[in-house]
């Protein structure tokens, strides 16, 4: 079972298959299926599948207008079926949003990202109302959906394993356990996760200074941000920013 870091989306335009994430689903063309972070999922079959593959840091976007389109992955994460359907008028504006992200993501400064931002916004846009008319069986929220949820929309944050116990109403030992059994990671390693996927999105797109960096993703302590990142990817922050940017695609 695959388990990304990231919000992750795959939307099928051709052939069939199945997947698993939490249960099976057939999907089809015009499909999507959504992932949210921490989400363990694998694909069981495929038969001539196409498809377009979208992941992104949901902690770089809680903060801004784009929050509440992130509600159907959050269901998802409830329980409710990961996968809608594009109806057949839509589908080649869906796809042509797909092409056009790519195309976007292989350069690089802020008109770039902007671009890449708007076309991310419309995407989800188009997700969120196929989720109104796809039928779905809606499940009670999960701990480890609360937790992964207030993690994602406030990493940025100075929180702790207490603050995300707090927020959902239960011990932190009990949090922790229960996070770490379902995703293989503890609370602590999400919130780095999730504040290392938010540094990567400003050293490749911006300009910024390291500390303000480690500033603007809940490191007052410049040291320990770098740190931390050295031990994530084997570099400094400002050495993974000069490779990044050098590559043919540059993206997070």
């Amino acid at each position: 079972m695959a388990v990304h870091d990231h919000v992750a989306l795959a939307y099928f335009t051709r052939g069939r298959a199945t997947v698993e994430q939490r249960r099976r689903y057939d999907v089809r063309e015009g499909d999507v299926l959504l992932v949210p972070a921490g989400e363990p999922h694998r694909m069981r079959r495929a038969t001539e599948t196409a498809s377009w593959g979208i992941g992104f840091c949901a902690p770089c976007y809680a903060p801004t207008e784009l929050a509440g389109l992130l509600d159907p992955f959050e269901r998802a994460r409830a329980g409710a079926s990961a996968v809608v359907h594009i109806e057949g008028a839509r589908q080649e504006h869906f796809a042509a949003l797909c092409r056009e992200i790519e195309r976007e993501s292989q350069g690089s400064g802020v008109h770039g990202e902007l671009a890449q931002k708007s076309l991310l916004a419309l995407v989800l846009v188009e997700i969120a109302r196929a989720a109104v008319s796809t039928s779905v069986h809606e499940h009670g929220p999960t701990l480890v959906g609360d937790a992964l949820k207030f993690i994602e929309r406030n990493a940025l944050s100075s929180i702790s394993l207490r603050d995300v116990a707090a927020a959902i109403g239960r011990s932190p030992s009990h949090v922790t356990t229960a996070v770490k059994r379902a995703t293989g990671k503890s609370v602590g390693e999400w919130i780095t996760t999730a504040r290392l996927s938010a540094a990567r999105n400003l050293l490749l797109h911006g300009d910024e200074m390291i500390d303000i960096v480690a500033e603007r993703v809940g490191y007052g302590d410049a040291t320990h941000f770098i740190r931390l990142f050295r031990r994530e990817h084997g570099v400094t922050p400002a050495a993974w920013r000069l490779a990044a940017r050098a590559r043919p695609s540059a993206r997070d």
